[in-house]
């Protein structure tokens, strides 16, 4: 395979008919298995949720929700699970998906906030999520219930720039 750079992706946003792609590829990578909600909320982000293809093969997705920020203002958008099938990984495929969604948030001028949790002990998240500039915001023990360990960090990233911020009154 190519070095990061020279990896042809495509992407395909979620819907009905290829919603059971996203079930395949979260059995396969992650260590829970998620209800209907999660597959709901999923395909209620439009856009926001895609497919990853390598040579025509789905090997990764990210998968997100759109919720109201507390306090009413803007909307934030949450990272549900973004993952790539292990033979696909290291190869840019994940910054890809990662890349596109942020490029899309930037575009809404709703959406201030980008966030997801990780697990505590996921080093290479962490770090894969610090290059797109998210910061550990918090850490919550025991919000894992059926992995090891049950503790998570909150990584958010700021959409509002400070130009955005100082609009004249």
């Amino acid at each position: 395979m190519g070095r990061p750079q020279d990896v042809y992706v495509s992407f395909d946003t979620v819907r009905d008919k290829n919603l059971m792609q996203l079930k395949k590829l979260n059995m396969s990578i992650f260590p829970v298995s998620y209800q209907d909600k999660f597959y709901t909320d999923a395909l209620s982000s439009g856009d926001f949720t895609k497919l990853a293809y390598y040579a025509d093969l789905c090997v990764g997705s990210i998968a997100c929700r759109l919720e109201k920020k507390e306090g009413g203002a803007g909307v934030r958008l949450y990272i549900m699970t973004l993952g790539v099938l292990a033979p696909y990984r290291r190869i840019g495929i994940g910054s890809k998906l990662l890349k596109k969604t942020l490029e899309q948030c930037e575009q809404d001028p709703l959406i201030v906030e980008v966030y997801l949790h990780v697990q505590t002990n996921n080093e290479a998240a962490i770090e894969f999520y610090k290059k797109f500039d998210f910061e550990i915001t918090e850490t919550i023990k025991n919000y894992y219930k059926h992995i090891e360990p049950p503790d998570c960090y909150v990584l958010s990233k700021n959409l509002v720039s400070t130009s955005k911020a100082k609009a004249p009154r």
